[in-house]
């Protein structure tokens, strides 16, 4: 296969999803975990089901639909009961994500982004990932966004950010980092070039030479086609 994969993640409130819609605009592939996350619990779904045996009908809006708020405040404060909801929605996202993965390598696309908010903490995914990408700030910037966006105090804020690996751990970990710590432009730039690097990948390059020689032996084929009718 010449199609690789690159894994995408930030922090709470680095910027992450502002980053990926750019690279959706340049016609990226990109396979979202947290959409497949809130999918795959959907009524009438497998994950569904077993979540609501297991959790109660307390964590149920009027609707049917599981209240994500109730749920996420339950595992936060209870490690355990984090576990238990991993290991029932972990293989369902995981179905999802190859099977998109499947459509996109049809496609014929050269590289695949797959954007996973955790991607770091659990190491699931990197070990498939030909190279991982941050979107990274720095920590009083991304402290400050997240009470802002969610109207959250100091402390709460710190607490939410601290549940995550720290971005500059993660920092070390990744392939590339594109800094959002700036103002947007200069973000924007960073994702442009990166995108092109991507593009440029080597992994490519006997696909290209491939595709350059069939362009070739079409031509020979025309030329000499024209000069039979010609003739």
């Amino acid at each position: 296969s010449t199609m690789f994969l690159v894994g995408f993640s930030g922090g709470i409130a680095s910027g992450k999803s502002t980053v990926v819609a750019v690279l959706r605009e340049l016609g990226c592939a990109v396979i979202d975990a947290d959409v497949i996350a809130r999918e795959v619990v959907q009524p009438n779904f497998k994950a569904y089901r077993q979540i609501v045996h297991y959790f109660g009908t307390k964590i149920l809006l009027e609707n049917g639909e599981i209240n994500r708020e109730a749920l996420g405040n339950i595992i936060f404060f209870h490690p355990e009961k984090q576990q238990l909801l991993n290991s029932i929605t972990h293989p369902e996202i995981q179905k999802e994500i190859l099977k998109q993965i499947l459509k996109y390598f049809l496609l014929g696309y050269r590289y695949v982004i797959l954007d996973i908010p955790l991607l770091f903490e659990n190491k699931r995914f990197t070990k498939f990932m030909k190279y991982t990408v941050l979107v990274y700030c720095d920590p009083p910037m991304q402290r400050s966004r997240l009470m802002k966006r969610n109207g959250l105090s100091r402390v709460e804020a710190e607490a939410r950010i601290a549940s995550q690996l720290p971005l500059d751990e993660k920092r070390k970990l990744a392939s590339y980092v594109i800094d959002n710590s700036g103002d947007w432009e200069n973000t924007r730039q960073q994702v442009l070039k990166l995108h092109a690097r991507l593009e440029d990948s080597l992994d490519f390059l006997w696909a290209r030479l491939a595709v350059g020689t069939v362009v070739a032996g079409l031509g020979g084929v025309v030329y000499l086609l024209l000069w039979h009718f010609i003739s």
